[in-house]
């Protein structure tokens, strides 16, 4: 929602990374790259017109290798992004269908490509999947980069920005944020992007505030305005008059008091004042991550996303080249626990080297474990993949988006013929290792009991929980606000599964983003959950609330908690109740 006060405007976006920071706007871009009209092309020029097409994608690429030749060896992930944008440059769904459109359409290049991006764009939108809707970004900038090729457009460098401001732009890639040089740049803003985006990622490794998504950043900012980026509330604030000025100058001096302290204190360990342990563990999806999580102070990797090992390929990945990754990771974290989820994706639309039936809502279609019983081959590959790897480390197995107990049972008999093909190879491998579920649909959520008869262990996808508990698309702005972690009845379904799990004996986990927020940390202590695995930026905050809490008191705070029906009532409580040690917060006065 915009909204204006005295002359200042107020635009909510998404939080890209947190922190606050106040100056003046640098416009480097408008609405991307402005394209001439679709016009035929004789077939006699085809081959020059697709000559024309490949020579822009090279010029692209070097322009990336320049980057990536010029960068420090220790931003890994913003190397991997660029690495990634590389191959995309001949990606055979972007690269190929250009081409075959420009030879089979007979029209110009630019409006080939336009087609092309638009086609691949609106497909990976459709799908509910956080890796491919970053790809979405990717995909966009890419495009853009080779069109600014074709139509000659000059872009402006951030590299060559000399004075202190903020960055406005309609979208930044990952090449572009990698120029940033932090003692010029401020924070940015952008109308594309999302909180899963590329993008985002990178603003968090350069740990400077950003703003995504908010749609007319550019439109609405002029260069000079003064602005403020709040990162953690994903609000962009143009021209604020001196009251607000005021109030986030204090906040910023809070801020950044706040995360001084945290930096000195992330080596401290994760006890209560009254002497319970929790286990923190970290969120990651590539190995290259673990360095990032032990320096947050992460006991373990509590969950290992496999989507990247499928999608960066343009095939299913071997046995081996599997083993490969899940071997250095389970090394690298050794003696600590590395839990790996089986993959978890939509089938007919993530795999453009998959053919199936088009599915009209992939959320609820043939996704996740659905979708590895449907195509057991894949799923058995990786399954030996990291039977082989446990004979290296200390690993975990866990199956997301179980919602029967039918689908436990035909995982295990699965897992018995991995096994079996195992032994009948000779090859080495540790079969001896903790089988655990998401709880992520209510379903599972009702029958917890029965399904911990089956598994050592429970770990709670709040994300997917939240969303499909409350019929809600947390991709669509219109229904975000109902997209809640303290909403009462998820509060309801996580005790019913903690009750569930400690009941039958098992361990539980929550793995989903809701135990990274310290908001939440007294609510889940309070409920008895001792082991929380987040995004590893979050570790610190969170450690730092923990050590700051009596448990008891957390107890008796989700006795009162349990009993209120409305999602203020409760952050109004916890508010009250925890002023103290809170960490710093976009509400706080």
């Amino acid at each position: 929602m915009n909204s204006s006060t005295s002359g200042q405007m107020i635009i909510k976006g998404i939080s890209g990374s947190p922190g606050i920071c106040i100056g003046k706007a640098y416009i480097v871009d408008r609405e991307g790259v402005n394209i001439t009209k679709r016009y035929p092309v004789s077939d006699a020029l085809v081959p020059k017109e697709i000559d024309r097409f490949k020579q822009a994608v090279s010029k692209a690429k070097k322009e990336y290798a320049k980057v990536i030749d010029s960068l420090d060896e220790d931003i890994g992930e913003t190397l991997n992004i660029l690495e990634t944008h590389m191959v995309l440059f001949k990606d055979k769904m972007l690269y190929g269908k250009t081409l075959d459109t420009i030879s089979k359409e007979k029209i110009n290049a630019e409006w080939a490509l336009r087609k092309v991006s638009r086609r691949v764009k609106a497909m990976f939108q459709q799908i509910d999947d956080k890796y491919l809707q970053s790809r979405v970004n990717d995909i966009v900038q890419v495009s853009d980069k080779i069109m600014s090729y074709l139509v000659g457009a000059q872009d402006i460098k951030i590299s060559d920005i000399n004075k202190r401001v903020i960055i406005v732009a309609h979208d930044l890639s990952p090449a572009d944020a990698s120029q940033i040089q932090l003692e010029r740049i401020k924070g940015f803003v952008t109308d594309r992007g999302g909180k899963d985006s590329h993008t985002s990622i990178v603003a968090k490794s350069l740990n400077i505030p950003s703003v995504l998504g908010l749609g007319k950043a550019t439109t609405s900012v002029k260069n000079d305005d003064i602005l403020i980026v709040d990162g953690s509330s994903g609000t962009l604030i143009i021209n604020p008059d001196e009251d607000t000025l005021f109030k986030y100058e204090e906040r910023l001096a809070r801020f950044e008091a706040y995360r001084a302290g945290l930096e000195r204190e992330s080596h401290l360990p994760a006890i209560t004042k009254d002497g319970i342990f929790l286990n923190l563990m970290a969120n990651i999806e590539l190995v290259e991550e673990v360095v990032a999580a032990k320096d947050y102070g992460a006991k373990a990797i509590g969950l290992f996303r496999t989507e990247f090992l499928y999608l960066d390929l343009k095939r299913f990945p071997t046995e081996d080249e599997l083993l490969c990754k899940y071997k250095e990771l389970v090394e690298l974290m050794n003696p600590q626990s590395v839990t790996i989820r089986t993959l978890d994706i939509n089938g007919d639309k993530v795999n453009p080297y998959l053919t199936t039936i088009e599915e009209a809502n992939p959320s609820l279609g043939l996704r996740a474990v659905r979708f590895c019983l449907e195509h057991e081959d894949v799923f058995i590959t990786q399954l030996k993949a990291i039977f082989r790897a446990a004979a290296f480390g200390n690993i975990k197995l866990l199956i997301p988006m179980i919602s029967c107990v039918e689908e436990i049972i035909q995982v295990k008999q699965v897992i018995n013929k991995a096994i079996l093909e195992l032994e009948h190879e000779d090859k080495i491998f540790n079969k001896d290792i903790p089988l655990g579920i998401m709880i992520e649909v209510p379903s599972a959520v009702i029958i917890a009991e029965h399904l911990a008869e089956h598994v050592d262990f429970f770990s709670i996808g709040t994300n997917d929980l939240i969303q499909y508990s409350m019929a809600i698309d947390r991709r669509n702005r219109q229904v975000a606000h109902l997209y809640q972690a303290l909403n009462p009845s998820v509060l309801k379904m996580i005790k019913m599964t903690y009750d569930a799990a400690k009941k039958k004996g098992i361990e539980l986990v929550m793995c989903g983003e809701m135990a990274g927020d310290p908001i939440n940390i007294p609510v889940l202590v309070g409920m008895g959950l001792t082991n929380l695995s987040m995004n590893s930026a979050s570790i610190p905050a969170v450690k730092r609330l923990i050590r700051d809490l009596d448990t008891k008191k957390a107890k008796r705070s989700v006795k009162k908690i349990m009993t209120l029906n409305r999602v203020q009532e409760i952050m109004d409580l916890i508010s009250k109740e925890y002023k103290g040690i809170l960490p710093f917060r976009e509400t706080d006065d």
